[in-house]
């Protein structure tokens, strides 16, 4: 008789963290979208002065290589790609005098350009 195993399924920690603030803030603009996106990608792009920049974009499905993280009923898509550099990153959203949006505070970042748009790692 042959036996299977079943792998353990373990959970595992978003690289990337949402605040309060930006979950809501993503979760309102959503709701403005028709169709409403099943989720949000979070991911880092080569371009800009110092070589990456961030990606936001809703998505109505993951992807094959896609990890899919739920943060307070927000999915967030990952592709394995962005999840070594985004690992302990917080998004955050921010609204100021000069301006509101989306704030990345990433500790893997270790230059980013004058407009602060891109960075290096």
């Amino acid at each position: 008789m042959a036996t299977t195993t079943v792998p353990e399924v373990t959970k595992k920690a978003a690289p990337v963290t949402l605040t309060a603030n930006a979950i809501a803030k993503v979760k309102e603009i959503m709701g403005q979208q028709n169709p409403v996106p099943a989720g949000l990608r979070i991911g880092v792009v080569g371009g800009g002065c110092s070589g990456f920049s961030y990606s936001m974009q809703f998505e109505n499905a993951a992807g094959m290589m896609d990890k899919t993280f739920d943060m307070d009923g927000l999915k967030v898509y990952v592709d394995a790609t962005s999840v070594m550099y985004l690992n302990g990153c917080t998004v955050d959203y921010v609204e100021t005098l000069e301006g509101a949006g989306f704030k990345f505070d990433n500790p893997n970042v270790k230059s980013t350009c004058g407009c602060g748009s891109s960075f290096n790692v």
